[in-house]
């Protein structure tokens, strides 16, 4: 890993360290105790020392999931919000084209450094990934897949070693 700069540094010492995370499942046949993926998704950030402040199941449909999306942002517990399921290339798969007009700014690095480090996990058919992640006012917002895998993928190597200085400096005046 590239060693950071002193600017990076003083970032993510300011960072907050506890972050509310609201998690939403995006499935047709899930419910809260059959969610393996949600559940994981949320033991990973309350490892991690962040708070879950709601876990939520929405079916595959996109006016579902953007009430479901902008009701968790709603939240004032909520400083990020992760969805998982929904992100790939069938049919039902919305959630991107869902979320995506909640968006102020995307964030291109994040599906483009998952996607790669998919591609390292199980090859080309990590391209049928269209996780994306971007900023709604003060707000972090994630779009994973559902796998396991790609859950743990996204947390361990992306989201939970940048999520609070990322919230630090989206929110930096």
């Amino acid at each position: 890993m590239p060693a950071a700069d002193d600017s990076v540094q003083r970032h993510r010492a300011a960072a907050p360290g506890k972050v509310g995370c609201a998690v939403l499942t995006v499935s047709d046949t899930r419910n809260l105790e059959t969610d393996s993926g949600g559940a994981l998704l949320a033991r990973l950030l309350e490892d991690a020392g962040h708070r879950v402040v709601s876990r939520v199941i929405v079916r595959d449909d996109a006016q579902e999931i953007r009430a479901a999306a902008s009701k968790a942002l709603e939240d004032e517990a909520c400083d990020a919000l992760l969805l998982t399921g929904g992100t790939g290339v069938a049919p039902r798969d919305v959630t991107p084209e869902a979320i995506r007009p909640l968006l102020e700014r995307e964030l291109p690095g994040f599906g483009e450094l998952f996607r790669q480090l998919s591609y390292q996990e199980i090859g080309a058919a990590a391209l049928l990934s269209r996780a994306l992640a971007g900023v709604c006012g003060e707000k972090l917002l994630f779009a994973l897949p559902g796998s396991k895998g790609a859950i743990r993928t996204a947390l361990e190597k992306l989201v939970l070693p940048e999520l609070g200085h990322l919230l630090g400096v989206a929110n930096k005046r």
